[in-house]
């Protein structure tokens, strides 16, 4: 997913006066993969700090007073093979994009469904790809909308700094819709639903399990935008780069991947 910007400003002042705090008290984990004396520290004693935007229904959100989710289960991998907890560190979309989240030391590192694009591996550096994804277009059943050609004269929802953004901006002109945008996906889910947009637009994952939970929507249309998910780390970080993609591929070897994926979406991943 791509995603946001409106409260970085707010979100950035008590984090930069922890920073020097939180830098302090940092913890040495031993990288055990590579061999060469090199070590892991991380910005909390005990504890791998997950930066993500919640809610992004089924790789990241609340249930109770939890945060569950894929990303969160893969994520528990690496945090309990480096012998420490995961915390979830909820914050804007663009602050994890941009490197700032990195930068002020609120995590360790990013998962938020977010696809690996060439503009954002400027600012941070991200794992071996983990999960992949497209396009798609959720509407109300009964609609009558097949694709963005459809949309002629309509409203299009998009989550703010997203790829489905992008991909909604780039076809706006040759469809005549009009982009609308929303803070984070439920609202833009909700929007869709309540007929305040005629669509929206954002990756296939997540609008197939709103719609499975809300029958009265349903996603007519995937376009093929070839987008891979991967875990965001602060730039220049090799030492936990290499233990994520240590753990990932440990994990789809073993079997491990294919049951966490089967229990968030039903299925086993497709084999290539």
């Amino acid at each position: 997913m791509a995603r946001r910007t409106r409260h970085a400003a707010l979100a950035l002042i008590p984090v930069l006066a922890l920073a020097a705090t939180m830098t302090a008290c940092a913890t040495k984990v031993n990288n055990g993969s590579s061999g060469d004396g090199s070590n892991i520290a991380l910005v909390q004693s005990g504890k791998l700090v997950t930066c993500t935007h919640l809610s992004y229904k089924p790789f990241q959100y609340s249930e109770g007073d939890k945060t569950v989710g894929f990303d969160v289960d893969l994520v528990d991998l690496v945090a309990k093979d480096l012998g420490v907890t995961q915390e979830i560190f909820d914050t804007p979309f663009e602050t994890i994009t941009s490197g700032t989240s990195f930068s002020a030391n609120q995590c360790d590192v990013a998962a938020a469904g977010m696809t690996i694009t060439e503009e954002r591996k400027q600012a941070i550096d991200f794992s071996d790809p983990y999960f992949e994804a497209s396009q798609a277009l959720l509407v109300k059943k009964g609609s009558g909308i097949k694709d963005l050609a459809g949309l002629k004269g309509k409203k299009l929802a998009v989550q703010q700094d997203t790829t489905g953004e992008k991909y909604a901006n780039d076809n706006a002109a040759a469809n005549g819709y009009t982009v609308v945008q929303f803070e984070d996906l439920p609202l833009m889910e909700t929007a869709v639903r309540t007929g305040a947009v005629d669509a929206g637009i954002n990756d296939n994952g997540v609008l197939f399990d709103y719609a499975k939970e809300f029958p009265d929507t349903e996603v007519t249309a995937e376009f093929d935008t070839g987008e891979q998910y991967g875990i965001g780390v602060k730039k220049g970080n090799t030492a936990l780069l290499n233990k994520v993609n240590e753990v990932l591929k440990k994990a789809k070897d073993s079997g491990e991947y294919d049951k966490i994926y089967e229990k968030w979406f039903g299925k086993k991943p497709e084999s290539k």
